[in-house]
């Protein structure tokens, strides 16, 4: 089951996933092998077992998590998989997937990677025009910067348009400085800041200073005006719809 998941590992990305299921790419799936999952400790941790056995990740490792909250979660993905096991509808495994394969041994290059994120903040891009877009970027986002400055004592820089704004490099420091250090967290953060484009929102969520609801919408602000707009199709929708349950199982994992 391990080598399913080493074949998307490499590559695998919601906007993938949403052109593979647009070309109708048939993937070849294994059928269930396994009747009975479940979840037991073991060195301090919760592990899932189908049928008795301990899951592995692609890079062979055992599929466990501290939390029993998670590892539950994990348990239900695994427990719902119908007549064959597709990796696409187990957003959970995939993401603890990278975490113990890849993010616990490049800690520091990950936290690099989340930090870069507030040089190009979504946050901090405004439109301008029209006006009623402008007005609702500034009310959504303006709160974020606010409680930036009050929790790292520097308020990100704003702009009108997409030429790059330097952030204050105290500011960059301390958001760095605010990542976990737990591989599973911070692999959590990495992909909710990658799907919202703002580390900010990212830190938000992490610290329940925002609900996952109200981060999925600020950082979905100006799609949904031109959605309001010009309508949505079936595509935009299924892409949306997948990149949300990647952000869902992160959140449960920064919020657990």
């Amino acid at each position: 089951m391990a080598d399913l998941f080493e074949e998307l590992a490499a590559s695998f990305d919601p906007v993938l996933a949403t052109e593979r299921a647009r070309a109708n790419v048939q993937r070849v799936l294994p059928k269930r092998f396994y009747k009975v999952v479940s979840v037991e400790p073991a060195d301090g941790l919760h592990r899932v077992l189908l049928d008795g056995k301990p899951v592995r990740t692609p890079g062979r490792n055992r599929l466990a998590v501290a939390s029993l909250r998670a590892a539950c979660a994990l348990e239900a993905e695994w427990a719902g998989q119908g007549e064959f096991v597709d990796p696409m509808t187990m957003p959970l495994t995939r993401l603890v997937n990278s975490a113990i394969d890849g993010v616990s041994s490049e800690i520091e290059a990950v936290k690099d990677a989340v930090a870069a994120y507030a040089g190009s903040d979504l946050t901090c891009y405004r439109a301008g025009e029209p006006p009623r877009l402008d007005e609702r970027q500034r009310v959504t986002w303006e709160p974020v910067l606010d409680w930036v400055r009050e929790r790292f004592g520097t308020r990100p820089v704003a702009t009108i348009g997409v030429m790059a704004v330097a952030q204050p490099p105290q500011l960059l420091a301390a958001i760095r400085a605010a990542l976990p250090d737990d591989a599973i967290r911070l692999a959590a953060i990495e992909q909710v800041t990658s799907l919202t484009g703002s580390v900010f929102l990212a830190l938000a969520l992490m610290e329940k200073r925002l609900l996952p609801d109200d981060v999925w919408l600020a950082a979905h602000v100006d799609e949904d005006w031109n959605a309001e707009l010009w309508g949505v199709d079936s595509e935009a929708r299924l892409r949306r719809d997948f990149r949300r349950a990647d952000f869902d199982a992160a959140a449960l994992l920064l919020l657990d």
